[in-house]
Parts: structure tokens; C-alpha cells; sequence
């Protein structure tokens, strides 16, 4: 790259030569106007630009169009100085007021003063108000002979809007042979025929979108101010100032002076001395008073229409100004395809300022103003924002109310910036809305009980509202009584709701598809979080029927979750994973947050990973959920996962401390039943895992043994207690159909195979598992066969042609008994009890007896008694033979 600090004129040739030339009015000619401007010492280079500028220029014209700022002229004058122009380059800078004579005969002495030479000098314009055809023809002709094209940059070409000159130049572009390649640089479009070159192809275009930085270009302009910030701040500074390049780089001079650069990002505002200075020098005050004072007023909006713009001034000219504003890139675009317009953010809060200032106390009244025109549109989300900026509190809250967006605070894309909106609003208004409205934002914020406490409220108001307000009131019950895991509640305001949406009118209600995608999938969640599975899967299915259309998104993803979440529950892993990736897809196009809405989806892969012994993946999505979860079962169902995980790692009491955090925490909210068993089984689990069974029996007392579940739980922690009589008898009082669950039923099967392998009833311990094999490989649930323990692995090894058909097991059971170990000792004749493993764990670490009798709190005596009944069922004869053929088992 070039030096920075070289000029152009040098990057561009020879330097433009002094002269004593006088326009035709007679002022002397300025070669301060043919030098290429100075590139600054710190310089992104956009190498894309600079190739569309080379590739332009092989054709007649090339366009730079943006607002001021946006680095036009910079572009230009870097690619001149990057030695990729041609070699004949002139460059003009065109300054307001030029008349034609005077443009004409600075164009000549810049081509004369960059060093290019025409065959047939074209004269000199005369006349001050132009210049005569024949001269236009010598010049065109003149370029014609040329040696090779020659490339003329016009600076700001746009500061002449005479008609005359544009006509001119066109002529001698078009009559030149290909001569002339015009580079025109400017903030509006050229009176030229573009319509024609785009027609024919002959144009290159570099408009605004394409000038704006990204954050790429925003970090290394920020890196060559000696200024590391982070990757957020420059995003955040990217996105406030659209792109902006000059806005980019006056706030990175500010916050070189800055201690911290990182908080200037945070509290950055528009209004801060350099860049209003710049917005209000460069573009408001360039415009005639009329026009400032249309975009003070229409500041208060995001986006304007022209009949808002009206309705804001008080006049009839808001059409023709914010099209001229636009074509003049003042900071104002079009909207594509409709006819509103878009306000630079920046230029937007400059302006706003200044309105403060110029007219305090308009600002308010221009959001009442704005509020009324969008509420009559159509627009209630734009125009809750202005009734809350002018503090219209009342107004905000009936427009959320009467266009049935009350729920939107809660769920849904747009529950963010609602309620940033509506924080400000006082409490204690009088009127159903403002109720409804704080219900709503009580409820967003996870606070069950002040939801509940402003929806009475708002109910004891409701008799004289219209439907509207009273479906509002039992849609945020149905989000309650789903947050609460309260079915009965939940089904009680479906209820409402179904009767309510028969009674609102069908426009209102047509408008709205997210409503009646609430209400169903609200039904099908009381039935999951009333445990009926069954009837949860048909709901759910039937309320998919309904989401889809637009404003559906959030409704639609949290359908896929649920369904997702009651598919994982009854073991249909495929199904529950579908599922549970629709809603993380259905959240990442509408842009919801994946750890709102979308977390349940996260939960459930985390899950099916779990089921398929794939624990990375499962620690990987068990991160990505939001702690804490708002719906009851989902948030269940997390802490049972992370307890699964916590002790597959070796981490058992972490495991358990961890559940009974969450336990305490979630039973507190008010668990449904069954959902608080889970969590028992769970901690029973985690008790078998400490090779407690006494404890898991002991937190199985608090359990309902009615629910299959907790009596196959019961059973476990029996049969790990060395009591598999009383086991196979809890496992026999099982309903005939057997548990729900595919795991369940799997893990009913294992129990029985163990209890026969321990009894020394190997065919029947091989029958048994071969069930359980059977009814897991569907869905591939290897994780219940390794926690099942060794023994697995011993079956499979006296029965390698089972192993072979079932390849999807994890290796580590699949891995046959060592030669050796096959050929010189036996098979465990019976499983070592819990007291056993303990005493067998301790020897491994070499202890002595006596200090083995130390760890464990017993007598010597009984140490010995255990030690003798080790050998015994494993075969060994010493205590280095036993400790070795039990980690051949697997049991170390």
C-alpha cells in the first residue's frame, strides 16, 4: 500500500501545474481543485470497492452515491493512490454555484493540469452562462484521438444542478468513442440519462449499503487508533452507527480521549459534541428551513410515512420532501417496496436532541400526535411505542389490550422491546388495560405472584370490557397457569379463552392466529403438566395444525418443545429429537431467544443424547439452557438430566447436592405430583450411585409407589440392597401393560435379568435381557444398559451371539472376557453385595485390614468375614488375585 500521507495528485501523475488561467467570470482558475485529497494516516483498505472501481472504469461510467460521511471521496481518492487507476486520471473537485462556463473550463484545466494532452486543444468556454456545441465536439473529438481512455473523477458532481452542464457532459461521453470514462462521486443522483446506461450495462453502481463499514472494516479502523476493544463493542458500535464511516471515525478520535473505550461504546449517544456537530453542519443545516423543520418533527418516529410527516407538520409537502431528501442521501432512505422511510439512528437522535433544544416541550406532544395517526393505521406496536414516549400510559396499554397483543409482553418476539417500552409505566392506573398490561409484565418476569395478584385486579374490571379485554385476561391465564405447572388452572383459562374467541369479532380475531396457537398448545401443556402423556402427544399434534401462519413463530416453538419434551419422556427418542430441532429452527429464523422459548429444544436433545450414552453432546446442550426454566416439567427435567450427567462423570454427591438444590428450588414453585417422583427416582438414583441403597429406599417413602416409575425405582434400590425377593415382588405388582415408558419397560427387564443373574439363573438372565434389548434397540437407549452395571457386560460375554445383535450397544460391553481370564477363572457365582464393593474398593488401594476395618467403621473381624466372601465369588484364593479379576469384570 501507499504511503498514507502521499496526496494524490502525486499518486495520480503529474502534479496539476500552477496557472494564471481565469474562468470565464473572470476569477482566477483554483488548482487546488485538481488535487487528489490527502488519504488520511490510518486507512481501511476494501480491496472488494477498490476492484468495482478498477472493473468500472473499463466501461463509460462508474457512480459513488452516498450521504455525507460515507467516505465517496476517500474511496476514490485510495483507489488513485493504490497505482491501480489507468495511467491517464484526471480529477476535478466541483464546487456549488460552478456555472457552466466555469465547470467547463475547470474540467479543461484539469485535464491540462494532470498532465493529459489532447490532439486538438478544444478552445476555451467564453461565455460565463456556458459553453457553445462546437467546443463541446472538439473536446469529445479530442478525446476520441486520445492515445488511451482517459478516466475523469468529479468530486461532489452533484453541487451543480444545472441541466445545462449535465446535458454537456453527457454529449461528450456519448460522442467520445469510448474516450471518456466518467467517475462521478456524489450524495445524489446526476442529472445524466442513468436509465440508459443501466439499460444498456454500461454502468457500475457503489451505492450506500455498499460503503457502510461492517464490523470488520469497523475494527480495523478502530485498531489503527490504537483502540482494542472488543468483538460486542464493535458490533454494538457498527450497529449504532449504521455503517457510518465518518460516524465510526469521529467516535473513535473521541475515544482515544477516553479512559475506557469500552464504556464510551455503552453509553454512547448521538448527541455527543463531534458527531452532532458534524449531522447538524453537513446535512440539516444544508437544507432550507422548511425541510429542517420537517425532519426535527419526524424524528420522533423510526420510520415515516409521508402522510405522518404531515400529520406532524401541519402541511401538505411531505411526500416531495422526504423523496428529495432521499435522492439527496440526506440521511433518509426508502422503506423497500412501500412508500415509508427510514431515518439514519444517528441523524435520528441528533436531530431529536436538537428538537429538545430548539422546542422544548414539542417532543411530547409530536409523540401524542404520531400515536393517534399509527394507532388509526393499523400500526398499535408503533404506536404503543410513541403513546409511551409521550407518556400516554392509558393509551399504550388499551392499544396492547384492543389489538389482543397483551400476551406479546410475555411471549414472542416482540416481549423484549414491549416491555422496555412499558417499564416506565406508573402503577396504580385505573382501568382493566393498565392491569392486564402490568399482569402481563409481571408475568414475563417470572413473578407468579404479583401476576396473579394484577389479574384479579384486572377481573374485577372486566365486567363492562369488551371481548378483547376479557380473551387478553384468559390468554395470560393460560401463560400463567403453564408457568405455575398448574393443569387445572391452565385448563380452566383454555376454557375461557375457547368461549371468548367465539365471542370477539372474526377480523379482530383473524388478525391475531397467534392467539388460537396459544390457546391449543396451552391445552396440550395442562396435559403434560397434568402427567398425561398420551393425551399431551394428541394435543400438541393437533395444535401444530394451527401455527404456521406469520405471528404464529412463538406459539409454533413452544409447541414443537412441549411435543418434543413428551416424546422424550415416553421414550420415543426420534420423535422427541425431530421435534425438539423444528423448534430450535422454527426459533432461529424468527429470532427467538434460544435460551427462552427454544431452551426446552436444547433440553430435549440434551436428553436424547443421555439416552444414547453420547454424554458430551448432552453436556453441551444441557449449557445452552436457560437457568431458570419457566415451564415446571421442562425445568424438572433438567435438573434429572444434569443429576445423570453429573454422576456418569464420577460425581455422585455433587449429583445429589445439585438435585436437592433444584428440588427445594422448584417445589417451592408448586410441582405437580408426578413431576416431584421424578425428581425422587432421581435422587434414589444418585443414592444407588453412592452405593447407598438404604438411602435411596429411605427417599422412595416420600414417593407415591403407586406410580409405575417410583416402583420400578423401589425395585432397583432393593436389589442393590441384596434383597431380590422383595424386588421381583414390587416389579410384580406392576399393572399388566407395564410402565408407560420405553425406558421404564427396559429397565423393568434389566431388574429381572440381574435378579436372575445374581440367582445363578443364567438362561433366565439371558432371556431377560434379550427382552430388554428388544424393547431399547429402537430408540438405541445404551445409556440404561451401562448404568444397569458389569453385569451387563457378563451376559453378553457368555452370549457373544446376543452381543452380535445388538452392534448398537457402546463397545465397552461389547468387549468380550480376556483369554486368560476366561480360561482360568469362573464366573462370578454371585454378585458382590454393596458392603463388599466398598471393602473390595479399599483393598485395590492397598490398605491393610486393619485399615480397611478404619475406613469403614467396622470390626476387624468383619472386614475379614467380607474379604472371605469376595474370594469366594470371585474365585480367587488371595487378595492381589481378587482385586484383579474384579477389574476384569468391570466391578473396579
Amino acid at each position: 500500500m501507499q504511503n498514507p500521507a502521499r496526496t494524490g495528485s502525486s499518486a495520480a501523475g503529474p502534479g496539476p501545474a500552477r496557472t494564471a488561467a481565469r474562468a470565464p467570470s473572470g476569477d482566477p482558475i483554483l488548482a487546488a481543485r485538481f488535487a487528489v485529497p490527502t488519504l488520511p494516516g490510518s486507512l481501511v483498505r476494501r480491496p472488494g470497492l477498490l476492484a468495482r472501481l478498477t472493473a468500472g472504469v473499463q466501461g463509460p461510467l462508474t457512480f459513488v452515491n452516498g450521504p455525507a460521511g460515507a467516505g465517496k471521496t476517500l474511496l476514490a481518492a485510495h483507489w488513485l493512490a493504490e497505482g491501480e487507476r489507468p495511467p491517464a486520471t484526471a480529477w476535478l473537485t466541483v464546487e456549488p454555484g460552478d456555472a457552466p462556463g466555469t465547470f467547463w473550463a475547470y474540467l479543461l484545466a484539469a485535464l491540462h493540469g494532470h498532465g493529459i494532452r489532447l490532439p486538438d486543444g478544444p478552445g476555451t468556454p467564453v461565455p460565463a452562462d456556458g459553453a457553445d456545441r462546437l467546443l463541446l465536439a472538439r473536446l469529445a473529438e479530442g478525446l476520441a484521438q486520445a492515445p488511451e481512455p482517459v478516466v475523469l473523477v468529479l468530486d461532489q458532481f452533484d453541487a451543480i444542478p444545472s441541466r445545462a452542464v449535465a446535458d454537456g457532459l453527457a454529449f461528450v461521453l456519448r460522442h467520445s468513442a469510448g474516450g471518456l470514462r466518467l467517475v462521478l462521486l456524489g450524495r445524489s443522483e446526476p442529472l445524466l440519462p442513468l436509465h440508459r446506461y443501466r439499460a444498456a450495462g454500461e454502468i457500475t453502481e457503489i451505492r450506500n449499503a455498499d460503503l457502510r463499514f461492517s464490523p470488520s472494516d469497523a475494527r480495523a479502523l478502530l485498531r489503527d487508533h490504537g483502540l482494542a476493544v472488543s468483538a460486542a463493542a464493535v458490533r454494538t458500535l457498527t450497529g449504532r452507527t449504521d455503517g457510518w464511516a465518518a460516524g465510526i471515525r469521529l467516535c473513535a478520535l473521541a475515544m482515544q480521549r477516553a479512559g475506557d473505550p469500552e464504556a464510551f461504546v455503552r453509553e454512547f449517544a448521538a448527541d455527543r459534541a463531534a458527531v452532532a456537530d458534524y449531522l447538524l453542519a453537513e446535512v440539516l443545516e444544508a437544507q432550507p428551513p422548511a425541510t429542517q423543520d420537517l425532519l426535527l418533527r419526524v424524528s420522533v418516529a423510526g420510520l415515516v410515512h409521508p402522510d405522518l410527516a404531515d400529520a406532524l407538520t401541519g402541511r401538505r409537502d411531505g411526500e416531495w420532501t422526504l423523496a428529495r431528501l432521499a435522492r439527496c442521501n440526506a440521511f433518509v432512505e426508502p422503506v423497500d417496496g412501500s412508500a415509508w422511510y427510514r431515518m439514519h439512528p444517528l441523524f435520528a437522535e441528533v436531530l431529536r436532541a436538537h428538537l429538545r433544544h430548539r422546542h422544548p416541550g414539542l417532543e411530547p406532544r409530536l409523540h401524542h400526535r404520531a400515536a393517534r395517526w399509527l394507532a388509526a393505521e393499523g400500526r398499535f406496536t408503533e404506536a404503543v411505542a410513541q403513546a409511551a414516549g409521550a407518556g400516554d400510559w392509558r393509551f399504550a396499554a388499551e392499544q396492547l389490550v384492543a389489538n389482543l397483543a397483551v400476551g406479546r409482553l410475555v411471549t414472542g418476539p416482540d416481549a423484549e422491546p414491549l416491555g422496555r417500552l412499558l417499564a416506565a409505566m406508573p402503577a396504580g392506573l385505573d382501568g382493566p388495560a393498565p392491569a392486564l398490561v402490568e399482569a402481563a409484565r409481571r408475568l414475563a418476569a417470572h413473578d407468579l405472584d404479583g401476576f396473579a395478584a394484577h389479574l384479579r385486579h384486572a377481573d374485577e374490571q372486566l365486567a363492562t370490557a369488551g371481548p378483547a379485554a376479557r380473551l387478553g385476561a384468559a390468554v395470560l391465564a393460560v401463560l400463567g397457569g403453564r408457568a405455575a405447572g398448574d393443569p387445572q388452572a391452565t385448563a380452566r383459562a383454555v376454557a375461557d379463552a375457547d368461549r371468548l374467541m367465539r365471542e370477539v369479532p372474526p377480523p379482530l380475531l383473524e388478525r391475531h392466529p397467534e392467539i388460537p396457537a396459544t390457546v391449543l398448545t396451552g391445552h396440550g401443556t395442562a396435559e403434560l403438566d397434568a402427567g398425561h402423556l398420551a393425551a399431551a402427544a394428541a394435543r400438541l399434534t393437533a395444535a401444530l395444525e394451527a401455527c404456521g401462519p406469520a405471528g404464529t413463530q412463538a406459539p409454533h416453538c413452544e409447541c414443537l418443545g412441549a411435543l418434543a419434551l413428551v416424546e422424550l419422556l415416553r421414550g420415543r427418542l426420534r420423535q422427541a429429537g425431530a421435534h425438539a430441532r423444528d423448534s430450535l429452527a422454527v426459533a432461529e429464523r424468527s429470532l427467538l431467544s434460544p435460551r427462552g422459548l427454544a431452551g426446552v429444544g436444547h433440553l430435549v436433545l440434551a436428553g436424547v443424547a443421555t439416552e444414547h450414552d453420547d454424554l458430551a453432546t448432552a453436556r453441551s446442550r444441557l449449557d445452552l439452557v436457560a437457568d431458570p426454566l419457566a415451564e415446571p416439567v421442562a425445568a424438572v427435567q433438567a435438573a434429572v438430566i444434569g443429576a445423570r450427567l453429573a454422576t456418569a462423570a464420577g460425581d455422585p454427591d455433587g449429583a445429589l447436592v445439585a438435585l436437592r438444590a433444584a428440588g427445594a428450588r422448584l417445589r417451592a414453585r408448586g410441582l405437580p405430583a408426578w413431576t416431584a417422583d421424578e425428581l425422587t427416582v432421581a435422587e434414589s438414583a444418585v443414592h444407588l450411585a453412592r452405593r447407598d441403597p438404604a438411602a435411596a429406599l429411605a427417599v422412595l417413602d416420600t414417593a407415591d409407589r403407586d406410580r409405575p416409575a417410583v416402583a420400578v425405582a423401589r425395585a432397583r434400590s432393593l436389589l442393590a440392597a441384596g434383597r431380590p425377593d422383595a424386588a421381583l415382588a414390587a416389579l410384580a405388582e406392576l399393572p399388566p401393560d407395564g410402565p408407560d415408558g420405553a425406558a421404564d419397560q427396559v429397565q423393568v427387564c434389566l431388574l429381572r435379568a440381574q435378579a436372575a443373574e445374581r440367582a445363578g439363573d443364567l438362561d433366565g438372565a439371558r432371556r431377560q435381557l434379550g427382552r430388554a434389548l428388544a424393547l431399547a434397540r429402537p430408540e438405541e437407549l445404551r445409556r440404561r444398559f451401562v448404568e444397569a452395571g458389569p453385569w451387563v457386560g457378563r451376559v453378553l460375554g457368555r452370549h457373544p451371539q446376543l452381543a452380535r445383535e445388538h452392534g448398537w450397544l457402546p463397545a465397552r460391553l461389547l468387549r468380550p472376557p480376556s483369554a486368560a481370564a476366561a480360561g482360568s477363572a469362573p464366573a462370578v457365582v454371585e454378585a458382590l453385595s454393596a458392603r463388599e464393593l466398598e471393602v473390595l474398593g479399599q483393598a485395590a488401594q492397598l490398605l491393610s485390614t486393619e485399615e480397611i476395618a478404619a475406613e469403614l467403621y467396622v470390626s476387624v473381624n468383619t472386614v475379614k468375614t467380607h474379604l472371605k466372601s469376595i474370594y469366594r465369588k470371585l474365585g480367587a484364593a488371595r487378595r492381589s488375585e481378587a482385586v484383579h479379576r474384579a477389574r476384569e469384570l468391570g466391578l473396579l
